[in-house]
Parts: structure tokens; C-alpha cells; sequence
């Protein structure tokens, strides 16, 4: 199952609790603002190119190559590496924990290998045109 997602990737950030007086309990909050739409847009590209696919279950394998904005500042002409922030493993899990929203697999925890790459725009093996992430889903079998 190939799945192509277009947005600005976004690393899945750390939690922060707080005691919320009304509900009587800690309450847990995402402390990056641009996980949501990210993990919007990958369930909107599952919706959309699954179809009737169905539930993929056993062990999978997964591919992932994130192409992230280039920065102004990068030479046009040879090709730059995004060796900068965000994460690579942040912007898996962000990625797996929506794929796993989406009823893609039944969980993340059916993936038994991943690989995963950031590039910019047109550089290198599964680059998007713009940002966005390719994704390479297959079972696992002998």
C-alpha cells in the first residue's frame, strides 16, 4: 500500500500535564501546535487512497520519507541535506500514531521494520515535490 500525504510534517513533542479544577483531574495537551494538522493530513490521504483496503494486520514493514521545506538560505544548486531540527524518529511517531487513527493497521505496534528518510523537495530517492511524506506499507512474510 503506497500512500502519498501533502503538509508540512510534524514531529510528534512531549506532553504537558496540568490539574484542570473543572473535571477534577491532570489533563494531558500535545506542546507542539502543528502535530494536529499533520496528523489530519495523513488520515485524510489514508481515507483517501485506502478505499476499501481494510485493516492491514500482521507484521508490517514501513517506509517513510518525509520531504521537508527547503530553507531560503540553502544552496540552489547541489544538493543539502535536512541535518536540521525536526527529528527524524519525532516525525515517525507523529506519522504511525495517525496512520494507527486511521485504522490503516490495527496498530503501530504490527510494524517489525521501518525505515525512514528526510529529504527536501525533488533531492533524492522518494522526494515529493513539495512537502508531504511517501509512505510504503507491506506485510511481512517469509
Amino acid at each position: 500500500m503506497v500512500i502519498t500525504v501533502y503538509g508540512q510534517p510534524a514531529p510528534q513533542g512531549s506532553k504537558k500535564g496540568f490539574f484542570n479544577p473543572r473535571i477534577n483531574r491532570v489533563q494531558m495537551v500535545e506542546s507542539s501546535k502543528a502535530v494536529k494538522p499533520w496528523r489530519e493530513a495523513v488520515k485524510s490521504a489514508v481515507f483517501d487512497q485506502m478505499g476499501d483496503a481494510g485493516v492491514l494486520t500482521g507484521p508490517l514493514a514501513v517506509e517513510m520519507t518525509f520531504t521537508l521545506p527547503k530553507p531560503k538560505s540553502a544552496p540552489k544548486t547541489r544538493r543539502t541535506w535536512p541535518d536540521r531540527k525536526p527529528d527524524l524518529s519525532k516525525l515517525v511517531r507523529a506519522t504511525e500514531d495517525a496512520l494507527t487513527d486511521a485504522a490503516a493497521w490495527e496498530d503501530d505496534a504490527r510494524v517489525v521494520e521501518c525505515r525512514a528518510a528526510k529529504r527536501y523537495p525533488g533531492e533524492g530517492s522518494d522526494a515529493l515535490v513539495r512537502p508531504g511524506c511517501l509512505i510504503v506499507i507491506r506485510r511481512v512474510t517469509e
